[in-house]
């Protein structure tokens, strides 16, 4: 059991921030990492396509062999953790629930600022979950949608991206708050900018790098955790692999290996693809 893979899945590439992590902290692990870059973006979908979508990703990945599923995804996390967690015979987590116990951990003013996309911040799960943990904190949020194309096209560093920063972080840092959650696993590729743009002051919460802590946590607890060995990660995705293999790259600081592309989108076919 310790020697299966970690299974992580996204609508596309943003959840290679998170792999970022992942790797990073378990680095004699295997992980499995599923794009599904032919429906991309989940943003604009429908709860009940979002879940569909994620109970298919979660399907496919646990044929490959998984001990774990991280789910790379903060549109999936908000409307799919629950149902996955029910249905699936391995631990899933998402990354929604670290990130807002790192921001109530952090605050001191009880004020804390959420950026992600639009579907995200409307389905209000980063509220939700902050609140659950500690209902006096008041949560400011803003959606940040070109923040996803700037870092796709590789702007982060071009004056476009503190532009959009500014216009997009500007009331949050007048609201007064002293921790941030980058709610978008595009947005860590923008941490330096966004940082700048909040200030000393303000703790900046990478959700991917608390969802690797609690996955290493819950390896560990169920004595699953892989202390051998050199890790590796394989890639599948439903169309776009060069895209994919660019963007993704960029992202992680490293050409990417080992990049297959699945050959139909019904799910009944994606299980049994090689």
């Amino acid at each position: 059991m310790q020697k299966l893979a970690i299974g992580m899945f996204d609508s596309g590439v943003g959840g290679m921030t998170v792999l970022r992590e992942v790797r990073e902290l378990l680095p004699h692990e295997h992980i499995i990492y599923f794009g599904d870059t032919a429906r991309v973006p989940y943003g604009n979908k429908s709860p009940r396509m979002v879940t569909k979508y994620a109970l298919e990703s979660a399907l496919f990945l646990l044929t490959k062999g998984i001990k774990l599923l991280i789910i790379a995804c903060n549109t999936s996390s908000a409307f799919a953790l629950r149902i996955l967690q029910r249905r699936m015979p391995v631990p899933v987590i998402g990354v929604i629930s670290p990130g807002a116990k790192e921001a109530v951990r952090n605050t001191t003013s009880g004020r804390v600022g959420v950026i992600g996309t639009r579907t995200t911040i409307r389905s209000m799960a980063y509220d939700r979950s902050i609140r659950k943990l500690d209902p006096g904190i008041e949560v400011f949020s803003q959606a940040c949608p070109l923040f996803v194309p700037i870092v796709e096209e590789g702007l982060e560093h071009d004056e476009i991206a503190s532009l959009m920063a500014r216009k997009y972080l500007d009331s949050l840092k007048r609201s007064g708050i002293d921790v941030l959650v980058m709610g978008c696993t595009h947005y860590p590729v923008l941490e330096d900018v966004i940082r700048k743009t909040m200030g000393k002051d303000v703790k900046i919460v990478h959700s991917g790098k608390e969802t690797a802590k609690e996955a290493r946590m819950i390896l560990e607890e169920k004595g699953l955790f892989n202390r051998r060995g050199r890790g590796k990660c394989e890639y599948f995705v439903t169309d776009a692999p060069e895209s994919f293999h660019e963007i993704g790259g960029r992202i992680l600081g490293e050409p990417l290996t080992h990049v297959r592309t699945l050959k139909s989108l019904d799910y009944r076919e994606l299980l049994f693809s090689s």
